[in-house]
């Protein structure tokens, strides 16, 4: 018999088992605890299973999965041309509202994907993957909801997992966690493009850089990076499409963001933080979303969080599909790994390189742009292309533009960015007062290239 389990609150029960999809009856007015989670997302991945994938990043300190649950066409492996997007949430355990919206979001898409036209062509045009809980030890340990800080910010270990990374700017001196080490593993392995970080004790999109120094700005009190432009569209975009983020009012009288959005740095100062590390490690545009003034509300609170956030979740996951893509390819059309694409004039310190399949993702606004594609090999030069950029998110799909070397057939081996600080001879030579372009400075100081 398939197993069937029940939650009530007051007289109203819901069941999960083998004549219950989901869908039917989301339960909006509870907190899912790990057995529950995990039975839903089994639950979910035994409906749809073309449409599903659902595996473990692997254990937390206390030995608890970290689920991920993938939705699109392809949901097992990567495929050609389609872009990779998460979400991640719960990672201070006992900010729980994003735990949530992700698993109504989950819900939303299977129940909607073939009927809803945006819906099916979302999950058609990319790989959606969905991390409810990246802290689920601290959510456990929370046994008093509040609103406010409790213990259960922290992971078994008691470590803050969004100052546990390794950052850009200055030595983080702290014991990587396991749950810290399995999402940059994932990182790592995946080609993601877009991202968002789910918390909780404010309402506001929060954009890189966290951290910073003179070369980004951060004397002035704003830490620029490089793509700064798109930072502030994803922000807005979810700002915007909130039901009442976009208004800025904080949670209190004593601070406001206008429009609903902040610069990290301007915020507050991060060491280690989650969003910077994608950005720079990862090839992957990050922001953190603040959902709730409080970090643990009531449940019965749910329902309303669900109405307000949801256009906001649709609508960001679209911007995968901003800017250009393509693949590199030798002489003989093979993919060409490893090699350096970027727009001329927003080159990374950790440069962005195509992956094994040759592929790059540049998230551009609507403009034209200088792409240059370099690669550190005898025999193959820098090429330049003009592209004209338009917003292709209504078409789930960027423009697409491949590179080709006729002449030269070549392989490039791996060639990983340092885990140390990058952005520390970036700052010794703003303070110094060397005038050099910021892209420029930074090609030369890691891989002594010429960025034109």
């Amino acid at each position: 018999m398939a197993e069937t389990w029940f939650k009530c609150i007051s007289t109203k029960c819901w069941s999960y088992g083998a004549t219950k999809l989901p869908g039917d009856d989301f339960p909006y007015l509870l907190y899912h605890h790990g057995a529950e989670l995990e039975a839903f997302l089994r639950r979910v991945h035994g409906a749809y299973p073309a449409l599903t994938h659902l595996h473990s990043l692997g254990r937390s300190v206390q030995g608890r999965d970290l689920w991920v649950l993938v939705l699109g066409k392809y949901p097992t492996h990567h495929k050609i041309g389609i872009p990779e997007f998460k979400y991640v949430a719960n990672m201070h355990g006992d900010e729980t509202v994003g735990r949530e919206m992700l698993l109504h979001l989950i819900d939303f898409l299977v129940t909607n994907y073939g009927s809803d036209p945006v819906v099916t062509r979302l999950l058609n045009n990319t790989r959606i993957h969905i991390m409810p809980s990246m802290n689920p030890d601290g959510f456990e340990a929370t046994k008093v909801p509040d609103c406010y800080y409790s213990l259960g910010r922290y992971n078994g270990n008691g470590e803050d997992l969004n100052r546990n990374f390794p950052d850009a700017f200055e030595l983080n001196n702290v014991t990587v966690q396991p749950e810290t080490r399995a999402v940059m593993e994932w990182i790592r392995r995946e080609t993601f493009v877009l991202s968002a970080n789910l918390h909780g004790g404010a309402l506001v999109a929060s954009y890189a850089f966290d951290n910073g120094n003179a070369a980004t700005g951060s004397s002035q009190g704003y830490s620029r990076a490089p793509d700064d432009d798109v930072f502030v569209h994803l922000a807005k975009t979810y700002s915007y499409n909130h039901a009442s983020m976009y208004k800025g009012a904080g949670c209190d009288n004593r601070q406001t963001f206008p429009g609903g959005i902040t610069n990290g740095f301007s915020w507050y100062q991060l060491e280690g933080g989650m969003q910077d590390y994608n950005y720079v490690w990862g090839q992957c545009l990050e922001i953190t979303l603040e959902l709730s003034c409080c970090k643990y509300p009531p449940e019965d609170q749910l329902e309303k969080f669900w109405r307000d956030n949801r256009a906001a979740l649709l609508e960001y996951m679209k911007q995968v599909h901003l800017g250009v893509k393509g693949q590199v390819l030798d002489g003989s059309g093979r993919p060409v790994a490893q090699a350096i694409v970027e727009a001329v004039g927003r080159s990374h310190v950790c440069p962005y390189r195509t992956n094994e399949h040759g592929e790059y993702f540049l998230l551009l606004l609507p403009g034209t742009y200088v792409i240059n594609v370099s690669a550190t090999v005898p025999g193959f030069q820098s090429q330049l292309k003009t592209v004209e950029i338009p917003d292709n998110t209504a078409n789930f799909s960027a423009l697409r533009y491949d590179f080709t070397f006729p002449a030269v057939s070549v392989r490039t081996g791996a060639a990983p960015c340092p885990t140390s600080p990058l952005y520390g001879e970036l700052g010794r030579s703003a303070a110094a007062g060397r005038a050099a372009p910021r892209g420029v400075l930074a090609a030369t100081v890691l891989l002594a290239l010429t960025v034109t």
